[in-house]
């Protein structure tokens, strides 16, 4: 059984024998913007494994018993043991809900177990910076903009720094602006009334609306269309809107964090965005750099990966032999993480042998790019940091997490 399949939503699984005991669970937690599922038994809980990964897992005690037995408990995944009267103490369980539940009890639980900020793996002094950043930032109630190359991670920071705010009981709500039709843009960003279009069955919440008091991710904003920007711009600027078709007023508090993988001082300059409402949005620029600038970054973010492949999959964990890391750090990585995480699972999925040797990873490495150095990598980061903010130096010196001044040390070294 499965309530909502809302995206983004986190997933809990409700494993209890006793009926009564599941539908007051599912009761608890219907307004806790969650994905439900619940099952009798632990056998039932192996099929939902095999399809899909859960953020929680709510178990009675024969639950719990059925996934030790068998070596099947998800190791990445936290278990509440829901725990009758006379259950015994489990050794292997941190967390438990005493029976019969309560709604103080359970939310209590689950604030403290779905809202810890997830691990981010920065071992760069870039990545480092950054993340010191996004601690600043998400105290604040200022948009965001992040740039950076495509699978750079855009949309993890952005979940960081809404995960790390006062907002962060409410809801965080994405947007892939290039994914959405002209036709359709403006519905899902504002809603509709019943009968405001052909097809307009019944009123729609847009994404602005069901934001509200959380955080509203347009990722890829330079793909909104130059008509529905007029529009936006009111909206950031009066966090006010009419849904399409209708005239009354909605008031919303949304904090908007922006992405894009282009130069949007480009992009402004051929008309193809508003400069004013980008100075809206780009309150505090952060720049990502891309992977193969963050070298350090490489061989544990393919270490994560692996685990987490391995773990979905049921496979014994593999691990990678030297001449492989070696492959790994001297390829540039023209699709950042994501080329990463997708060269990692191939060589999983695909190879029986426990250790991944350099011939299990479908890249090819030219000479040239094992040959760059770290500060070759570093002077890199800072030009296109500069490139992205126009050649402005205090929005890129901020995004980069320097001082002007060091920023412009550097720039000055460049030419001695």
């Amino acid at each position: 059984m499965c309530k909502g399949k809302k995206v983004g939503m986190k997933k809990v699984l409700i494993i209890e024998k006793q009926l009564s005991s599941r539908e007051l669970l599912l009761d608890l937690l219907r307004e806790k913007q969650l994905q439900l599922f619940t099952v009798e038994d632990g056998i039932a809980a192996l099929d939902l494994f095999k399809k899909r990964s859960f953020d929680l897992i709510l178990s009675d005690l024969m639950g719990i018993e059925v996934l030790d037995r068998l070596e099947r408990r998800p190791l990445s995944t936290p278990i509440v043991h829901l725990k009758s009267q006379n259950d015994p103490d489990l050794k292997n369980i941190q967390h438990v809900l005493l029976k019969p539940l309560n709604s103080k009890g359970v939310g209590t639980l689950l604030l403290k177990l779905l809202h810890t900020k997830r691990k981010v793996i920065a071992e760069s002094p870039a990545m480092q910076q950054i993340l010191k950043q996004v601690e600043r930032i998400a105290k604040s109630h200022s948009n965001v903009f992040i740039c950076g190359e495509s699978g750079t991670g855009k949309e993890v920071i952005a979940g960081l720094i809404h995960e790390a705010s006062p907002r962060f009981e409410h809801p965080f709500i994405r947007v892939n602006c290039a994914a959405l039709p002209d036709t359709l843009i403006e519905s899902e960003f504002f809603g509709h009334e019943k009968g405001a279009f052909t097809g307009a069955l019944q009123r729609k919440a847009g994404r602005f609306e069901r934001a509200d008091k959380g955080t509203l991710l347009l990722d890829e904003i330079s793909e909104i269309p130059a008509a529905l920007q007029a529009k936006l711009l009111r909206v950031v600027q009066e966090q006010e809107f009419e849904r399409v078709g209708g005239t009354d007023p909605i008031h919303v508090d949304v904090r908007l964090v922006s992405t894009s993988n282009r130069l949007m001082k480009e992009a402004i300059q051929s008309k193809e965005f508003r400069a004013d409402l980008y100075y809206r949005l780009n309150v505090i620029p952060i720049f990502l750099p891309p992977l193969r600038e963050r070298k350090e970054d490489i061989l544990p973010l393919a270490c994560h990966f692996i685990r987490k492949v391995c773990l979905r999959n049921q496979l014994p964990l593999k691990t990678l032999s030297k001449a492989a890391e070696k492959k790994l750090l001297s390829y540039d990585w023209p699709g950042n993480i994501r080329e990463l995480r997708n060269t990692i699972e191939h060589g999983v999925v695909m190879e029986d042998s426990d250790i991944l040797e350099e011939k299990h990873l479908q890249i090819e490495v030219s000479q040239k790019e094992a040959l760059l150095t770290l500060k070759e990598l570093e002077d890199k980061h800072i030009l296109k940091a500069l490139e992205f903010h126009g050649g402005n130096r205090t929005q890129a010196a901020k995004s980069l997490g320097i001082s002007v001044r060091t920023l412009r040390n550097k720039l000055n070294s460049y030419n001695s």
